[in-house]
């Protein structure tokens, strides 16, 4: 009995070193970056996390204290203080950014991105307010980071996953007005996740292979008809 007591703790004690194992292998700076926030890695499992950054936070701090100001200096009835206070919270929360979660699971093959959005849940009487989006990891092909460009703000920078099918989902919904290089990280972090550097390589390797096979059939063709001209 103690001699399998041991033998659990054993296995614990070892499945919890891999983890910090796994946990240690990501860089400082890839666990929280300005775009996303990595949750939980291991090998067959990445979560990441990203929610409403200081600009969103100072957005709704702003235009509601513009709300409240008017509320308090107002000489109106108190229905119209109301009116005033969340009309400016509805618009402080319709330009806010969205909590935002992305799943890359090797177990099921499965993307999920999960969005939620505190504007969407007000407006629907808290009866929508997140959305989901399963993709087929083994339909992936390639990441990569496009620049976007927001009114008023500048240049923003968002992932988008690329599919074999041809068509390309944005990792988040929103861009990010931080550096490039905090998109790129979570790119090369992908990356390295799912391996697509070597399917890309075996991709590459696997084209230059068919050219080279359709140039020595091309050349094998040619020199047959040269050959036939000859004895003619």
């Amino acid at each position: 009995m103690r001699k399998r007591q041991r033998t659990a703790g054993q296995e614990t004690q070892q499945n919890l070193n891999l983890n910090f194992i796994r946990l240690s292998e990501i860089k400082p700076e890839e666990r929280k970056m300005g775009y996303m926030t990595v949750e939980e890695h291991s090998a067959t499992l990445l979560h990441l996390k990203r929610s409403p950054g200081v600009r969103s936070w100072s957005l709704l701090v702003g235009i509601g204290s513009v709300g409240l100001a008017a509320a308090y200096y107002s000489s109106d009835s108190i229905l119209w203080k109301l009116f005033y206070v969340s009309g400016c919270l509805f618009v402080a929360m319709q330009n806010m950014e969205e909590w935002e979660e992305a799943v890359f699971d090797k177990t099921k093959n499965l993307i999920e991105l999960k969005t939620f959005s505190l504007y969407a849940l007000v407006l629907t009487l808290w009866r929508k307010g997140q959305e989901k989006v399963v993709l087929d990891l083994t339909h992936l092909r390639d990441v990569c980071v496009q620049e976007e460009r927001i009114r008023y703000l500048g240049k923003g920078y968002l992932l988008m996953l690329r599919l074999a099918t041809g068509f390309s989902y944005p990792l988040t919904q929103s861009a990010t007005l931080g550096g490039r290089s905090d998109v790129e990280a979570v790119a090369a972090l992908l990356k390295r996740f799912l391996g697509l550097e070597e399917l890309q390589q075996q991709a590459a390797e696997a084209e230059f292979g068919d050219d080279e096979e359709e140039e020595d059939y091309l050349d094998h063709h040619s020199s047959d008809s040269e050959d036939e001209a000859d004895e003619l």
